[in-house]
This record gives structure tokens, sequence and C-alpha cells, in this order.
């Protein structure tokens, strides 16, 4: 179970534990699913559409544009930015199951509410999603940059990229698109926790007998489900995030098509609704939804097959 719950207290792991299952489900789960990642982030930051009739769009496609970065930038372009990639699944795993257990468990000891309620792990989903994306968003600003940049490479390594970026914009460069980002988080990672629990309900209450046997399958298939929901519903403000995150860069976007400069989050979101169309705020949602199913639901399926090794570990060891 994710989250603190009193009926299964008998699953005594420490915090250590808990931060060390989530970072292991970040780090295995950011390996599978980062050739996705590169594809969506291509996507959302091309202004033309995603289209075979814009005889200027450089993408149009999922296997097009896997098949195009293939040739042009060789398999590796596919791990651009892996390593800041890492960093921030292995920080933001540890840093979001944490805060996510105490916060469920504060709640119980309050005695506000049941802690299992889907608006408690949607309130304490996205509070510790906040709280995580606060500890990793530099990092997050370097891997978009180094996911977003073509050949030649602006930014040869992580740390001429940290350097770059200081010295010709500052410091607040690493928080750039942090907003959108706390916006966009809060309700995605709350409904991500609430609704992969609630889905588990559903299908313990559907298939009992499934549901006792086939627990691994169940997580792995609820938490697609759960990523899928959460990531349609708040995608326009990841796109506009991307875009933010990338101001500043544009000389390193020429070769992919046009390139434009937003003030913030309100000019972004009206420079795209007025250029691009309502379909513009939904670019790279196909990669971003097999992204999400996969994503989602493999990272809680490590995280409880790993908090339950650790469980069992315990129990054999006393």
């Amino acid at each position: 179970m994710v989250g603190y719950d009193p009926k299964a207290d008998d699953r005594n792991i420490s915090n250590l534990e808990v931060a060390v299952a989530g970072s292991v489900s970040g780090l295995v789960t950011r390996v599978l699913i980062s050739p996705l990642d590169v594809i969506k982030i291509r996507f959302q930051l091309q202004i033309e559409r995603l289209s075979r009739s814009d005889p200027n769009a450089k993408y149009h496609g999922i296997l097009q544009a896997g098949r195009q970065i293939l040739q042009e930038e060789g398999p590796t372009a596919f791990w651009k930015g892996h390593i800041p990639a890492q960093l921030l699944s292995i920080g933001y795993g540890a840093v979001q199951f944490l805060s996510f257990e105490v916060l469920t468990e504060l709640v119980h000891r309050a005695s506000v509410r049941d802690a299992c309620d889907f608006s408690v792990h949607f309130l304490c989903g996205g509070l510790s999603a906040c709280v995580a994306t606060l500890t990793v968003h530099p990092v997050d600003v370097l891997r978009t940059r180094f996911a977003a940049q073509g050949e030649p490479r602006v930014y040869k390594t992580l740390r001429d990229a940290v350097v770059t970026m200081y010295r010709s914009e500052g410091p607040l460069v690493f928080y750039k698109g942090l907003n959108p980002t706390l916006i966009a988080i809060f309700p995605y990672a709350g409904f991500q926790f609430s609704i992969y629990s609630s889905l588990k309900r559903a299908y313990e209450w559907a298939l009992p007998a499934e549901g006792k046997k086939n627990g691994n399958f169940k997580n792995l298939l609820c938490g697609s489900g759960a990523g899928v929901i959460s990531k349609t519903l708040t995608y326009p403000l990841d796109l506009f995030k991307k875009r933010l995150q990338v101001g500043g860069f544009e000389q390193a976007r020429a070769s992919f098509g046009q390139v434009r400069s937003y003030k913030g989050l309100l000019d972004c979101a009206g420079q795209v609704l007025r250029e691009e169309g309502a379909q513009g705020c939904f670019k790279g949602l196909s990669p971003s939804l097999l992204k999400a199913a996969l994503s989602t639901g493999l990272v809680f399926f490590w995280y409880e097959l790993f908090c339950n090794l650790f469980h069992h570990m315990r129990k054999a060891d006393s």
C-alpha cells in the first residue's frame, strides 16, 4: 500500500527504506522511458503543427520522430540529458514518496480524516510532489536543456551546462518554469496517488481473488491507469512549463524550426492559443500518455515491490 494505512500497519519499514524504495523505483523507470521522454519534449517545443501536411514541421509522429532522431543524432540521443534525468528521478522519487508517507501518517495521527480517503491522498500527493519539485527543479531544467538541444551541442557536459547557464542567464535560470511546474504538479501528483488507490480498491472489489494473488500485476495496471488519467487532465501546464524552461536557449533550437520567447506563464499560454490553437496545448500528448502509462505504472510497481522486500527482510531478521 502506498501511503500510511492503519489497517496494514504491520508493514513496518523505516523512512530511509521508504526513500530508498522511491529512489530505486525512479532510477529503473527513468532508464526504460527516456526515449519517450526525449520525443515528448521535442514535440512540446515544436511551434509548427505535428502534421505531415505542414512542410515546415520537423516531427509529425512518434515513429517518424524516433527514426529521424536516430538517423540525425544516433541512438545516444534518446538518452540525452540522462545523467541529470537520473539525478532528478532519484531525488524526486525519494522526497516524494517519503513526504507522502509522512503526510498521510500525520493526517491519521491528527484524526482529521481517514488517511486512505481520496481527498487525503489527493492533497498529500500534491503537497509531496511540490516539496520534491522545489528540491530537484534545477536538475529538471538541466535535463530539459540537454534533451532539447540538437547538433552541434551547446552543452558538452553537465558541468559545462551549469557554468554556461549560470554565467549567461544568472542563478534564476535554474528555476525557470517553476510556477507552471508547481501549478501542474500539484493536481497531477494528487490525481496520481488518489486515482491509483481508488483503482486498486476497484480492482480488488471486481476481482477479489485475483486482487490478492496478482499484487504486482495489479500495482502495474492501476499505476498505468492513474498515470494516463492524471496526465490527460493536466497536460497543457506541462507543455507551458517546457516552453518556459528553454527560454534564452533559442540558438540551440533553430535547427528544429520556429522559436518563440515568452514573458511568463500567461503570455506563454496566450501565444500558444493564438498561434497554434487549442490543439497546440496538447502537442506531444500521444508519447506523453504512453510515457505516463509506463512510468507511473513502473514507479508504483517498483516502489511497492521494494517496500514489500524491505518488510519481508525485517520479518526474517526478527
